[in-house]
């Protein structure tokens, strides 16, 4: 199959998903666009962050700045990400840039590329003109568990909701954002350290590694995926978290940090009995 990447960042999950495509002797990366991310309607966006600022609290806005290091510059120094146009050159693929997702360039690039299907890793919304304009559509990784974590950061919800796992979900594109049909869902266990930040960060770097594998997987078997696909119902939306439901999670994330502590230690505890009772010859049941 011929594919192409859409990306909104040069360091990001997109660089691993390329270089674990170009495994695959079954698919053909025929081009990388980059979406540069300016702004084509100020007066839009701009009412749109007043907005988002108006529902969580200013408090909310800028922790939600502080956390974005979480997401980004502690996961490309933990996987130790490459930029992808630097892959591109390496491995002779078109880089495209374009100003915006929705610009009349990104539909260009892709049409002359020649690529059967489009693959969304790390953008906003999608218009329908973009996202038709392959033969066969568009799919984007969600780095959540669909549909129960629609456009939500990952692992941070689902501490809100004193869950213990997380994952990702491979989902066709559709007018709506985190809404399209799934054709695959991993859950991941989230893995516990002694702050927030840390479980958040190394948690998405295992959710993002197992991730390659499973988008592999379904581009090699895309008919097969596309045919046995679901529909999302009961959805639910979630945002960047006010400071009280920050707080919140702090509080969660230290109560389960305690109980996976004492699940780890009480493992150990039988492990090493068992061991002890073997060796000394005691029966076992």
């Amino acid at each position: 199959m011929d594919v192409l990447i859409l990306t909104s960042n040069l360091r990001n999950s997109a660089s691993l998903h390329l270089e674990t495509l170009l495994t695959s002797d079954k698919l053909n990366v025929k081009m990388v666009i980059y979406n540069q991310g300016k702004v084509m309607n100020k007066r839009k966006y701009y009412r749109r962050r007043v907005r988002k600022i108006f529902k969580i609290g200013p408090l909310g806005a800028l922790n939600g700045v502080r956390m974005r290091k979480w997401y980004s510059t502690d996961i490309i120094n933990h996987l130790n990400i490459a930029p992808i146009d630097e892959i591109c050159r390496q491995n002779n693929i078109p880089f495209k840039t374009t100003p915006n997702i929705n610009h009349p360039d990104t539909i260009l690039f892709m049409k002359n590329s020649g690529a059967e299907l489009g693959i969304s890793i790390g953008n906003s919304y999608i218009g329908e003109r973009v996202f038709k304009t392959p033969r066969y559509g568009m799919i984007n990784i969600h780095y959540e568990e669909l549909p129960l974590y629609q456009n939500a950061n990952a692992v941070i919800w689902q501490i809100y909701n004193a869950s213990d796992h997380s994952g990702y979900t491979i989902h066709e594109i559709d007018k709506h954002i985190d809404t399209g049909n799934i054709l695959l869902k991993e859950l991941v266990p989230i893995t516990f350290h002694n702050k927030l930040g840390d479980t958040v960060t190394h948690t998405l770097a295992n959710i993002i590694q197992k991730s390659t594998g499973g988008m592999v997987k379904v581009l090699e078997n895309f008919e097969h995926f596309h045919l046995a696909r679901t529909s999302q119902k009961n959805g639910v939306k979630y945002t960047t978290p006010s400071i009280s439901q920050f707080l919140r999670m702090l509080r969660t994330h230290k109560a389960m940090k305690v109980k996976s502590l004492i699940g780890s230690f009480y493992f150990e505890v039988v492990s090493v009995s068992f061991e002890l009772e073997t060796s000394l010859g005691f029966p076992t049941f």
